[in-house]
Order: C-alpha cells, then structure tokens, then sequence
C-alpha cells in the first residue's frame, strides 16, 4: 500500500525567536527569584517585636528606626533591586542565549547548504560533547551518507545509460550498414547478432527494474532453505559449467533462515555466473558450499569459492558496484563470459533485503570467496545432505 504525501503546512505565525524567548525566561527567572528573596525577608520582617527602642540613658534620645520604616525602606531598596536584577537579567540572558543557541546556528546554515545541493559541507562543531554536538555529528553523518548516496546515484544513472545505449547504438549501426548494402548482407547472420543485441538490451532492463524493486520494496519471507536454493541454482548453470570446462563442486549442508526463494534462488545464480565466467581459461574450479557461519554464531551462509586472477582488497571492494565487471568497465569479448556488471549489485541488494551480510575475500593464490550470511532460524526439514557435481563453468550474469 502506498502513502500519499500529507498537505505541505501553510505560513507559520511569526513568533518570537528562540533567543529572544530564552533572554525574556532568564530575566523572568531572575527576577522572580528576586521578588521570592524579597518577600522572604519582608515576611520575615514582620514578626519582630514592633516596640520603640530606648537608650538605657534618659539624657540621650534615640534615633533608630521603627518597624514600619524598616519595612517601608525595605520594599524601595528592594524594587531598585528588582529593576536592575530585570536590567541585568535581559542583557545577560540575550548574551547567554545568543552563546548556547550558536551551534544550533551553524547547524541551520549546515541544512541550508544542503537543501541547495551542497552536500560535502560539514558542520564539524569543536568542544565538549553535549546535546549540540551529538545533533551535529548525527547531521554531519547524514549529510556523508546522502553524499555517498548520492554520488552512487550520479555514477549508477550514468552507467545505466552507457550500458543501455550501447546495444541500442550496436543494433542503429548493423540496420545502418544493412541498409547501405542490402545484396551484400548474410541476413540470417545479421538477424541472429539483432536477436542476441536486442536479449543483451532486454537483460540489463530486468536487472535495473529487479535492482529498483530490491530498494524501494521489501520482500515477502518465508522459512526456506539455503541449500534447496543453492541446489535449485546449481542445476541452472550446470549446463554452463560444462561447457566452459571448469569443475564444479558442491557440498550443501542444511542452512535454514527465513527469506524469499526466489529471490535467494537469484542472488545464488549470480554468484555462481560470476564464480564461472571471472574463472581461469582452463583447468578452474568453483566450491559452493552451505551450512552454519563458522565465523558467526546464530548464522548460516552460503559460501561460492573460484579460482581465477589475483586480486586485491581495493579491488575487490568495488565488485558490488553497478555495471563493474572483471576488467572494469570494458566488457568481455568472449561472449560466453560476457555479463552486464550487476550480478553481485543485486547479490548485495538482495543481502540488505534479507538483514543479512556480504563478504568478498580476495584468495592470495587467485581467485574470489564469497560468503552470503543470513540470520539462522530452526530448521523445518529433514537435513539435505551433502551434494556434489562437477562440470565446466558457463556464464554470468
């Protein structure tokens, strides 16, 4: 179900600013503890004895106050008091309030930037940690992760239009060329090359949609095992492994978890086509094996290890990235080893969907291992056993 958006909120009521609001309850503060101090005192003043006092010498007269003139005086000292502690207090609390609310200032300018695109600005606020500094290195971490986000952003629709553009270029130019020279043309060959373009093109369409419909929708759960999906996978791509002669080994223990099949079935044949197509010319081998995270408590995975190039950590650690393939950008010219470079993107996607962790780790004697982790969850079938099969490596995805 989908929500609509509520009303935008009309114009606000101008009000008094925050500083001026902090400024007017310090001087209130102040000056009601004045006006508290001063009627204590005065309370006070009234229960002594109210007699006139008298010199113990009958020659010499006495000039000390009576009761009601201590208070009368009292009262005067204590309203020129009370004017020069709201004097006081109002200029006094304009500096304090200007002082406490100034990291919320720079936190305003901070989201001004930001809402005009500026995104790499930071706030950076310096000091001791209190409230504003915890609201400013939340802020500085949001603004990060919507610059990364939208950097990704950025690099992913310009890709995606490099990589749909170019069948749809390959497919102008073929028709071009046959139109030029229509009596020279194998047109049986030519229909073919349109036919495997045009597949190329409808390929990349399905996974941008499958990766768009991994972010914005979550997907239906059910208890399900990784080694019955695995298995599912493995019979998909064993035509394929024989064909590229690479062996193909697999040793599927029970790895209950709850997710979708489907889309689990996916991410297992896309490890499995990346583990196949990025392999050695001849003589590769791939290991896909499942069962309890030996590194992780509470989990299960799923682990596809292949033989291949040397890698390296930095490398390695842009696989996830859309529309990058074993050689980078450049696309393979063998056909049967040549993907769209979103195969581990949706393997990561559908990671995140399911709660779950992905690991890429480069083998110091070549090759990958991958580890899809998901949380563990008690079994509702009898245990799979281990399974084996062995073939060549086809293609991926």
């Amino acid at each position: 179900m989908t929500t609509r958006p509520g009303p935008r909120p009309g114009p606000r009521p101008r009000r008094l600013t925050a500083r001026m609001r902090l400024t007017l309850s310090y001087a209130l503060f102040a000056v009601t503890a004045g006006a508290l101090a001063l009627a204590v005192v005065y309370v006070g003043m009234r229960y002594i004895p109210n007699y006139p006092l008298t010199s113990s010498n009958p020659r010499y007269r006495s000039d000390a106050p009576s009761r009601q003139e201590i208070l009368d005086s009292l009262l005067t000292a204590g309203g020129y008091a009370l004017a020069l502690m709201t004097a006081v207090g109002l200029a006094g609390g304009w500096l304090i309030a200007g002082r406490v609310l100034r990291p919320l200032q720079d936190i305003t300018l901070a989201a001004h930037a930001a809402a005009s695109d500026a995104l790499e600005h930071r706030i950076a606020l310096t000091g001791p940690r209190d409230e504003f500094t915890d609201l400013s290195d939340a802020f500085d971490e949001m603004l990060e992760r919507l610059q990364r986000s939208f950097e990704a952003q950025q690099r992913f629709a310009a890709n995606a239009s490099h990589e749909l553009r170019t069948p749809l270029a390959i497919t102008r130019t073929m028709l071009q060329v046959a139109a030029a020279d229509p009596a020279g043309q194998d047109w049986g060959k030519l229909v073919t090359r349109l036919q495997d373009t045009n597949q190329r093109g409808i390929e990349i369409s399905e996974a941008l949609l499958q990766l768009a419909d991994l972010g914005h929708t979550p997907p239906d759960l059910t208890p399900v095992d990784l080694a019955d999906t695995t298995r599912d996978a493995l019979a998909a791509v064993h035509d394929e492994a024989r064909a590229s002669g690479t062996t193909l080994t697999a040793d599927l223990r029970p790895a209950p978890t709850t997710g979708n099949p489907v889309l689990l079935r996916q991410a297992a044949v896309n490890l499995l086509h990346n583990a196949l197509r990025h392999n050695l010319p001849a003589g590769g081998r791939v290991t896909v094996t499942t069962g309890p995270d030996p590194e992780r408590s509470g989990r299960v995975r799923l682990a596809v290890a292949n033989t291949g190039p040397l890698l390296t950590p930095q490398a390695v650690a842009t696989f996830t990235e859309p529309f990058l393939r074993g050689r980078g950008r450049t696309a393979e010219t063998d056909p049967a080893r040549r993907g769209h470079g979103l195969g581990l993107a949706i393997v990561a996607a559908v990671t995140e969907a399911h709660h779950g962790e992905l690991r890429l780790t480069p083998d110091p004697a070549g090759g990958l291992l991958v580890t899809l982790a998901l949380p563990q969850t008690p079994p509702t079938a009898g245990p799979a056993g281990p399974a084996g099969l062995s073939g060549p490596a086809g293609s991926g995805g």
